[in-house]
């Protein structure tokens, strides 16, 4: 089923709370209204929705000449290998999750990575989205699969979760954590999380090291209406929280050749350049910080 489809199809989501502040209501307005062919054209490559990018190198063998038919088809199709292989990459950082589980996806977007983490663990998913739209799609799509019964979507705010205190064996936010303040943030996940479990975050951040956010920082703020918080932000916020780094990888090298890619693409939106720039004169990085809960 493509993306039209499913968005013909998906049930309703229901008592939708208002949002709590101004800028969440136009956080909200903005990923209603999105519909962007480079989210949606690779979901429907296989199905897995997503609202992230790429890490690895690009399969070039897969690719073939550019100038024979159906060249786009097969870059549209690696583009969206990659941006599963970014979600393979945090999966793999949340430990040992077993079927009885229960893990968070906070910005869970139209949900592949939700998709992904059940078919990976066959635990539980809860996917917090501020966008109607984007959950009744993930909801869609969670029934179609036949797996509505352990993959959910809410329209809530990731500041204020509905779930019980200590009842999540894992959480991330995979590129959402931009639109929040980041003490608010990492509160709420270890109140979620048990004892003992894992946070983990894939995000782009400015590079205390450049000084201040570049122009190109700039840009992308402006493009998505968030906020980029700098890498020290990130690390002294869960210090703060009860969440202990296990590891930080930059994945900025990982990341540039889908950048470089997708800048060839027929979906391109414009802020690429601003990535692509930011990313080789350091003043931005892409990492993940996988945290325990103590």
């Amino acid at each position: 089923m493509t993306s039209a489809e499913l968005t013909a199809t998906a049930p309703a989501v229901l008592h939708i709370p208002g949002p709590a502040t101004p800028y969440q209501g136009d956080i909200a307005r903005y990923w209603d209204g999105e519909a962007r062919p480079v989210n949606l054209r690779l979901g429907d490559v296989d199905g897995l929705y997503h609202h992230h990018y790429g890490v690895g190198d690009v399969d070039t063998a897969a690719l073939g000449d550019p100038e024979d038919r159906g060249y786009e088809d097969r870059l549209i199709a690696e583009l969206h290998r990659l941006e599963s292989a970014q979600a393979d990459v945090l999966l793999g950082h949340l430990g040992a999750i077993g079927r009885d589980d229960t893990v968070v996806d906070a910005g869970c977007g139209r949900g592949g990575s939700m998709v992904m983490a059940h078919q990976r663990f066959g635990c539980s998913v809860e996917g917090v989205t501020l966008s109607a739209k984007q959950a009744d799609f993930a909801n869609g799509r969670a029934a179609e699969l036949g797996i509505d019964d352990r993959v959910r979507a809410t329209v809530c705010n990731m500041l204020s979760m509905p779930f019980a205190t200590g009842s999540a064996a894992a959480s991330w936010n995979n590129e959402s954590s931009m639109y929040v303040d980041l003490d608010d943030l990492f509160a709420e996940h270890a109140r979620v999380l048990e004892v003992g479990g894992r946070y983990v975050t894939v995000t782009g951040c400015w590079n205390p090291r450049y000084g201040q956010p570049s122009k190109w920082v700039s840009q992308i703020n402006a493009h998505f209406e968030c906020n980029i918080h700098s890498r020290r932000e990130y690390l002294r916020a869960m210090a703060d929280n009860r969440l202990v780094p296990q590891a930080v990888i930059d994945l900025t090298p990982d990341t540039l050749p889908y950048w470089e890619l997708r800048a060839t693409s027929s979906l391109v939106t414009g802020i690429e350049d601003a990535f692509i720039n930011s990313y080789r004169d350091g003043s931005f990085q892409y990492v993940l910080i996988a945290a325990d809960r103590v």
